[in-house]
């Protein structure tokens, strides 16, 4: 757990000469805020409940005895964990002349004590952020430096001995030394707390016992083990800290599905999944690649699930413009086989594939994603996988088919998504699919769902009268300040969906995705959203 504080007569030199200018105020009440990419600094601020925030790849607790600073270029998210939470962010510009490279003295997670200062505060920056007055809107700068000085008036310098920072300690112990015989009673002394506190501190803070993240840690580390093709289940067993290889087998069996026998017979070819819609079409075929994109905003899902299941990480990054570094990372893992979809790949790219393993590539544009999936299926002799998959996804379609049109009755459907300031209707061939073919719902008026990914205006969206919508809204600053613009103009306000609280936002994973694995998770999340009008 990182955070950076200083000694309290160091603070003032440490904020002075700063230059520092808010950009605008989010307000999340009740729900987790989508990962997403930052261009400048944010601080966030909780005043109730408790969520855990991800930035990179690190996870850290965001609650009222906390704030949490983070830097341009990282990605960050929130997951509510207690009902309640309730949190602002705030992104800022930092600058200091002479020092443009890190200006801003704090950064990381930061104990508080809880302000209620803090609060007043920025429920008064969202409400001037938000006044068409462009004098309230300037009396927001002030105040944010008001908040900026309350906040670090009250930092909590923590001693050693401290609980939660002790607690991350053994956390961190655990991961480095699960290899090793650990007890509760042993890891209790290392954080100076009772064994009972410690159980429930532990569980309380990180969502699972002290001894299921040891077995975690154990057989993430025995899969990282299993890559090699001379691995002995005993050997194995030993690395990781069991002394009884059968039991150290039924322990990995209850945590993975499969036996480590069955788990290394699967994992025996290094296949390399070069795109994320290559690794949704794998997923459905119950094959996990030895290399494939995974990053915590442009995969989320996929780097939730199978980060420690896939030992390398390719760059997700959208367009691929870090194909080069992509190369270098598979020179080093000896692939025996690349899929990709030929769309994607840079001119130089597939020679330099080329000459580290075959490359093989699924037409993206020309085929469906069924006919994606049983191509790819042809080529690693997975047909009968391919078929049974399709099956299964054919009768859930057709059960959540019945299920809305009960619902929806004739009601029509409109997806759009918001970038920058324009919005396009069913931007993608997935949402499509899922929404007018699979689930046959009503497309909005005059709207036409072989025409997709359109650019409309305002006025033309009040045109269509959907009766719901479903909105994807690009997680990146501009668009996201102009999507919160959008809510409380009148035009919207107008909208018969938005009268009747049913529109619903949609994440870009799955939704903006063209795989098997990501189609049908919209198919469970269409089915979610729609049915019982509960919006998200």
């Amino acid at each position: 757990m990182s955070h950076t504080l200083l000694h309290d007569e160091s603070i003032p030199a440490a904020l002075d000469g700063l230059w520092i200018k808010l950009r605008s105020v989010s307000w999340h009440h009740g729900r987790g805020m989508e990962l997403q990419l930052i261009r400048s600094y944010v601080l966030l601020i909780a005043r109730s409940g408790e969520g855990r925030l991800t930035v990179d790849l690190d996870e850290h607790r965001l609650r009222p005895d906390t704030v949490y600073i983070a830097r341009p270029g990282q990605t960050i998210g929130v997951t509510a964990v207690q009902e309640g939470l309730d949190f602002y962010v705030f992104p800022f510009d930092a600058r200091r002349e002479g020092e443009p490279d890190e200006p801003f003295p704090f950064q990381g997670e930061i104990p508080v004590y809880p302000e209620t200062q803090t609060g007043v505060l920025s429920e008064l920056l969202y409400h001037c952020s938000r006044s068409d007055d462009a004098l309230e809107r300037f009396r927001g700068q002030s105040a944010f430096q008001e908040l900026l000085y309350w906040t670090m008036k009250r930092i909590r310098l923590l001693p050693d001995s401290d609980s939660k920072t002790a607690l991350e300690r053994t956390r961190a112990y655990i991961e480095s030394h699960y290899h090793e015989s650990l007890t509760i009673e042993q890891l209790a002394r290392m954080a100076e707390i009772s064994p009972k506190y410690y159980v429930d501190l532990f569980k309380k803070t990180y969502g699972k016992s002290a001894i299921d993240y040891v077995t975690e840690a154990r057989v993430n580390g025995a899969k990282q083990l299993m890559m090699h093709s001379d691995a002995r289940l005993r050997d194995i067993a030993h690395q990781v800290g069991y002394s009884d290889e059968f039991y150290f087998s039924r322990k990995f069996k209850q945590a993975v599905g499969m036996s480590p026998t069955a788990y290394m017979k699967k994992r025996r070819r290094k296949i390399v999944a070069y795109t994320s819609p290559i690794l949704g079409q794998l997923l459905a075929l119950k094959m996990i690649p030895y290399a494939a994109p995974l990053h915590p905003k442009w995969t989320a899902y996929y780097h939730k699930m199978y980060r420690t299941d896939i030992p390398v990480h390719l760059s997700a990054y959208r367009f691929n413009e870090d194909w080069e570094a992509n190369i270098e990372a598979l020179r080093q893992a000896h692939p025996d086989m690349i899929i990709s979809h030929s769309d994607n790949l840079h001119p130089d790219e597939r020679e330099q594939l080329e000459k580290i393993a075959p490359v093989y590539c699924i037409p993206l544009q020309e085929h469906n994603w069924r006919e994606q999936l049983q191509l790819t299926a042809q080529l690693l002799e997975a047909s009968q996988e391919a078929d049974c998959w399709l099956d299964g996804y054919e009768r859930k379609a057709a059960a959540a088919r019945e299920l809305l049109h009960r619902e929806l009755k004739d009601e029509t459907v409109l997806a759009i998504s918001v970038f920058k300031q324009n919005y396009y209707v069913c931007p993608v061939r997935g949402m499509r699919d899922v929404l007018y073919g699979d689930l046959q719902l009503h497309p909005a008026r005059g709207f036409d769902p072989a025409h997709c990914n359109r650019r409309i205006t305002q006025e033309q969206l009040a045109e269509f009268d959907a009766d719901r919508i479903l909105v994807n809204v690009c997680q990146e600053p501009e668009s996201l300040a102009h999507w919160q613009s959008l809510q409380s103009s009148p035009l919207w306000l107008d909208l018969k969906a938005v009268r009747r609280h049913r529109v619903y936002t949609i994440r870009s994973d799955p939704w903006r995705e063209y795989s098997a694995s990501a189609i049908e998770r919209m198919l469970n999340d269409a089915v979610r959203l729609l049915y019982g009008d509960r919006p998200d």
